[in-house]
């Protein structure tokens, strides 16, 4: 999810009953919530790092005790008062493990059990900025805030804050469970049709941000990949109005460029790549060897995308990586 997400997340978290079981807990879950993504430093060394250690290192299993230590230890230094570092603890940890749980829902995914795996685990139901999560955190702080507000005002004792993020944290695990009730629906949708002329091999779902019945399908043929950008679960589906992206067979040129480090991070990152080999100009006979992660859009614009330069001779001339 985005680091917007994240912060609210944690504040919510922290009104929710959270700030009675350790001093400062807010700025122990903001910083925890969110300090599993300073992996995105890695963007400073390529796109090959980046696509190498992002969610995977600092969202993983082992490494969430060693990261709420480090909050504790970060917030025990700059504020100089003392508390119970076991209570601190378990605010963070809670804080740490909610990062990979939200991502756990999006598209691009987790690798929870690194080192172990490199696995990925993504279940694709919920977008990676979703506008709705922000309006129903908004919207629960904006009523806290002004609750508070109105009850000094008026001179009443507040009711506890912690039951209005109580029931912000419930409406979005309402909200979460349509969204993947939804999701079900739409690869049930997918994989019930047919397309050119055969049950796919595979299908998948993958979400949009602001409209839950709107949907982008990828499918799977066995020469073929299609997507469909606006697959709409209220409307009828048409099977036959994707893009398709033939399976190309010049084989020869994608094992040159699949034994590229550009080619063995992406193909470890994609779980939807299309390939495309085309001629080039320069040299005579060479061919420019695509993959693009479909999960990120169409091929021709995805950043998400390795390249190569093959020449006729099978040698690599160069090769490339985006993100």
């Amino acid at each position: 999810m985005d680091n917007i997400t994240h912060t609210l997340s944690g504040v919510v978290l922290s009104r929710a009953g959270l700030s009675r079981v350790s001093p400062h807990a807010t700025l122990l879950l903001v910083l925890a919530v969110n300090i599993a993504d300073l992996d995105v430093l890695a963007a400073f060394t390529g796109p090959t790092g980046y696509l190498r250690y992002h969610r995977g290192p600092t969202h993983s299993l082992v490494a969430m005790p060693l990261l709420a230590l480090l909050v504790v230890a970060l917030v025990r230094l700059f504020r100089r008062k003392k508390f119970s570092w076991g209570r601190a603890f378990l605010v963070a940890l809670i804080g740490v493990a909610a990062n990979p749980l939200f991502d756990l829902t999006n598209t691009y995914g987790v690798r929870l059990l690194w080192p172990f795996s490199d696995q990925w685990f993504n279940a694709d139901f919920i977008a990676i900025v979703d506008v709705w999560i922000w309006v129903l955190f908004g919207v629960g702080l904006a009523a806290l805030w002004l609750s508070g507000l109105v009850s000094r005002e008026i001179g009443a004792r507040p009711s506890p804050p912690h039951r209005a993020a109580i029931v912000v944290l419930c409406l979005l695990a309402v909200y979460g469970f349509g969204r993947f009730l939804l999701h079900e629906r739409a690869v049930a949708v997918l994989e019930s049709r047919m397309y050119q002329g055969e049950a796919p091999l595979r299908v998948a779902a993958m979400p949009t941000p602001a409209n839950p019945f709107r949907w982008v399908g990828l499918v799977e043929g066995r020469a073929f990949m299609e997507m469909h950008p606006d697959m709409n679960l209220l409307e009828e589906f048409d099977p036959s109005g994707g893009a398709i992206y033939y399976k190309p067979e010049s084989r020869a040129a994608i094992v040159r460029a699949s034994q590229t480090q550009a080619f063995r991070v992406f193909t470890a990152f994609s779980q939807w790549p299309a390939w495309s080999v085309t001629p080039v100009a320069d040299p005579e006979g060479a061919v420019m060897v695509k993959a693009a992660d479909l999960r990120f859009g169409p091929p021709e614009s995805s950043h998400f995308a390795a390249a190569a330069v093959v020449d006729a001779g099978g040698n690599v001339l160069r090769s490339s990586l985006g993100q």
